[in-house]
């Protein structure tokens, strides 16, 4: 069972998120946080699989809230997905740096926001590719010198095209398919590079490629 926590300021907002995911066999809300404060003691207290974390509440915002359930050892296999609109996608950035594993749009369809969810829990893929490698691309954009890429290193050459596609957002099954190698292995290379690079998950990976430069904004189209 997917435990999730939701955190939005809007009521209706939290009900229709509950509503969509309570009606899936292997999701359950256990609870809900009206500001990113609550959110963090709420994290703390049903240790979740999945926080769902709005970014402008009160008293706490979602950012502030985001780093301070990443920073607690007790909640290191906490996944936190940013709930966004368009007109806030300078956080976005900023939040998937910070730690969170991802980010949905608060529009999106209900069968996207429950495959989300899913894919959130076991860590498997970053959420929204397309859309997350535009946005990230957008802001890696802004990096006008890239710090020396020196724990790029400890990586084989194979490990480092696993990143680079990591980066482009393809799931563990794209970059089996690219490279011509099993799913299996694939996973392997992924949980290698997550090891040597010190990085919490796949959405870490994305900004730490894009950081020392080792892609660049629309590299894979």
């Amino acid at each position: 069972m997917i435990r999730v926590v939701l955190a939005d300021d809007q009521t209706l907002v939290r009900a229709g998120f509950r509503s969509m995911l309570d009606g899936e066999e292997d999701i359950e809300v256990v609870a809900e946080a009206k500001d990113g404060a609550e959110a963090v003691r709420l994290a703390g207290s049903t240790r979740p699989d999945v926080v769902l974390m709005d970014v402008r509440m009160p008293v706490m915002d979602g950012l502030d809230a985001t780093r301070q359930i990443i920073a607690d050892p007790r909640l290191k296999d906490v996944k936190v997905v940013i709930l966004t609109t368009f007109d806030l996608d300078e956080y976005v950035y900023g939040a998937i740096k910070g730690g969170a594993s991802g980010f949905l749009v608060k529009d999106t369809e209900p069968a996207e926001l429950i495959h989300a969810v899913r894919v959130a829990a076991r860590g498997d893929a970053l959420l929204a590719p397309t859309v997350t490698r535009r946005l990230i691309a957008e802001f890696a954009s802004r990096i006008t010198a890239p710090p020396p890429a020196l724990e790029l290193n400890a990586l084989t050459e194979r490990e480092r095209e696993v990143l680079e596609l990591v980066a482009a957002g393809l799931s563990n099954d794209d970059i089996a398919d690219r490279l011509v190698i099993s799913h299996a292995t694939a996973k392997t290379h992924v949980s290698r590079v997550l090891t040597k690079l010190g990085a919490r998950d796949r959405a870490q990976l994305v900004v730490l490629a894009y950081e020392t430069g080792l892609v660049r904004p629309g590299w894979l189209g």
